[in-house]
C-alpha cells in the first residue's frame, strides 16, 4: 500500500504511477525543452522569507477577500483543460471540492463537461475562462455563461497558436484518443485508470459540441481549435460591453500589458506563462509581479509554477491578491479523484497557515514586502 501524501510532490507520483504514459505527459509536460517549466519552480528560489518575532501568532487568518467576497483560502483552481482524461467528471469533481473550500473554480473553454452541466451541478461561485477561437463563438460563449450564472469570466491571450509540446507530439495525444498498440499497451499497465475511462468514454470538448455553430468559418475554426490571432484591444473591449460582471485577462507578464487591460475595462489581470505549455523561454509571472501590482490600482492574481503554501504566501508578499492552482490540484485528481483535490486543497491551507506562522504574520491580510527579500 502507497503511503499517504503528505505534498503535492507525492501527489504528482501518485498521479505518474495511475495515469498512462500519453496521459500523465500532457498533464506533467511542457513546451520544447521543458526549460520554462524548471524556471518556474526555480524562480521561488530569488526570495528568502524575513520573519519577525515579537508577534502574537495565536490565532491566524489565512483568508482574503476578493471581488466583495470573502474566500477561505488565498487560491482558487485555475482553467485546465481534458481533465475527464484524468478521472471521469474531472470538470464536476475540482468544482465540488473548490465549492467545499469556499475558493473559486474557473471552468476551461476546453472542458469536457459543458458550460451549463457544471453550473446545473454545483453550488459554488463559477468563473469561466474564455479561449477566443472565432469572435463568433466567443460571443455564444459570454452569453451563455452569464444566462448560466457564472460570475467572473477570465479572457486568456497567450495561446495566440498552440505551444509546441514535444511529449503530445511524439504520443501523437489528441482527443479523440487514438488507440495505438503503445496506448492499449499501457492501458493495460494501468488498469484503474483504463477500466474507468472505458465506463466513463471519451472525453469530448462538451462547450464546442453544445455550441450552435452556424457559421462554417466557426466550424472550421473550432475542428482546427485554432485560436483568434486578430484579437487586439477593440476586441476586449467588444467583449467587455458583452460581459456585465467581474473581467479578468489572463496571460500577461508584462506592466504595460495590464495596464492596456485596465483601461480597456478589464477588473484585474492574472499574470501567467501558461504553466510552461506555451513558451519554453518565457519569464516567470513572479518575476513581474510586484512592477505589475504597483502600476495597477486593480487586483493581480498569479499562476504557473505553485506547489507550496510559501510559494503563495511569497507571491502575496509581491502584491499578488489570490494564486490560481492548475497542476497541483490535477496531480490530486488523477491520483485520487475528489478525494485526492479536497486533500490537496486541506495540505496547501494548512501549508500557508503555518507559514505565515513562521515568518510573524497573523494574516495573509497583512502579507507585504516587509516580511521578504530577494532579488
Amino acid at each position: 500500500m502507497s503511503r499517504k501524501p503528505i505534498n503535492v510532490e507525492d501527489y504528482r507520483q501518485q498521479a505518474k504511477a495511475r495515469l498512462p504514459s500519453i496521459i500523465f505527459d500532457y498533464l506533467d509536460g511542457g513546451a520544447e525543452d521543458e526549460k520554462g517549466l524548471k524556471h518556474n519552480r526555480s524562480v521561488f528560489d530569488k526570495w528568502r522569507f524575513r520573519p519577525k518575532r515579537f508577534i502574537d501568532i495565536s490565532h491566524r487568518d489565512i483568508s482574503c477577500n476578493l471581488f466583495n467576497k470573502k474566500w477561505d483560502a488565498p487560491f482558487a483552481i485555475a482553467p485546465t483543460g481534458l481533465n475527464s482524461s484524468f478521472w471521469p467528471k474531472g470538470d464536476f469533481l475540482l468544482a465540488s471540492s473548490a465549492a467545499k473550500a469556499n475558493i473559486p473554480f474557473i471552468l476551461s473553454t476546453a472542458s469536457n463537461m459543458s458550460i451549463e452541466e457544471v453550473a446545473q451541478s454545483c453550488d459554488g461561485e463559477k468563473w469561466f475562462q474564455l479561449y477566443v477561437v472565432h469572435e463568433e463563438l466567443a460571443v455564444q460563449m459570454v452569453r451563455r455563461a452569464f444566462k448560466a450564472g457564472y460570475t467572473t469570466l477570465i479572457i486568456t491571450l497567450d495561446v495566440g497558436v498552440n505551444g509546441y509540446r514535444e511529449r503530445d507530439i511524439r504520443n501523437e495525444f489528441g482527443l479523440p484518443l487514438r488507440f495505438s498498440p503503445s496506448l492499449v499497451i499501457d492501458g493495460m499497465i494501468h488498469p484503474a485508470w483504463a477500466l474507468q475511462f472505458i465506463r466513463a468514454g471519451m472525453p469530448q470538448l462538451a462547450n464546442f459540441i453544445t455550441s450552435e455553430n452556424h457559421s462554417l468559418e466557426v466550424q472550421a475554426a473550432l475542428m482546427s481549435r485554432q485560436m483568434d490571432t486578430r484579437f487586439n484591444l477593440d476586441s476586449l473591449k467588444r467583449i467587455r460591453e458583452l460581459w456585465p460582471h467581474t473581467l479578468l485577462v489572463k496571460g500577461i507578464v508584462r506592466t504595460d500589458d495590464a495596464q492596456s487591460a485596465i483601461n480597456c475595462g478589464a477588473d484585474g489581470v492574472i499574470l501567467s506563462n501558461h504553466g510552461g505549455r506555451q513558451l519554453d523561454c518565457s519569464i516567470s509571472p513572479m518575476e513581474t509581479l510586484y512592477d505589475v501590482s504597483n502600476s495597477i490600482d486593480r487586483p493581480v492574481l498569479i499562476d504557473s509554477g505553485f506547489r507550496r503554501g510559501s510559494d503563495i504566501v511569497k507571491a502575496l508578499c509581491l502584491g499578488a491578491s489570490m494564486v490560481c492552482l492548475g497542476r497541483a490540484t490535477l496531480y490530486g485528481l488523477a491520483a485520487k479523484g475528489e478525494r485526492g483535490v479536497d486533500d490537496v486543497i486541506q495540505l496547501l491551507k494548512q501549508d500557508v497557515d503555518r507559514t505565515l506562522a513562521q515568518i510573524g504574520c497573523p494574516s495573509a491580510k497583512q502579507l507585504d514586502t516587509q516580511f521578504i527579500t530577494g532579488s
